[in-house]
């Protein structure tokens, strides 16, 4: 089973994290209009360059949306 860029996104929140991924994943967790069920890029980027006034930068988005790339494919598992 493929997790959702959402799913993946949640194990990366961490309470004593505070870089910028940990960050992302912490408001994206609070932002109740996340697209929960997305998995594809240019939906999630689009939705975030129009809603997601918590990301100081989309390249924050980018960095992560690679880091889910790789996840699922070795296999899902791999935290940070």
């Amino acid at each position: 089973m493929h997790r959702t860029f959402y799913e993946y996104l949640m194990t990366l929140r961490n309470p004593n994290d505070h870089g910028e991924i940990a960050e992302f994943a912490k408001n994206a967790f609070l932002d109740q209009s996340f697209p929960k069920q997305e998995k594809d890029y240019h939906r999630l980027s689009d939705y975030l360059e129009l809603n997601g006034n918590y990301l100081p930068t989309m390249a924050i988005f980018d960095e992560t949306y690679h880091d889910y790339l790789a996840s699922e494919s070795t296999g899902g598992d791999s935290n940070q």
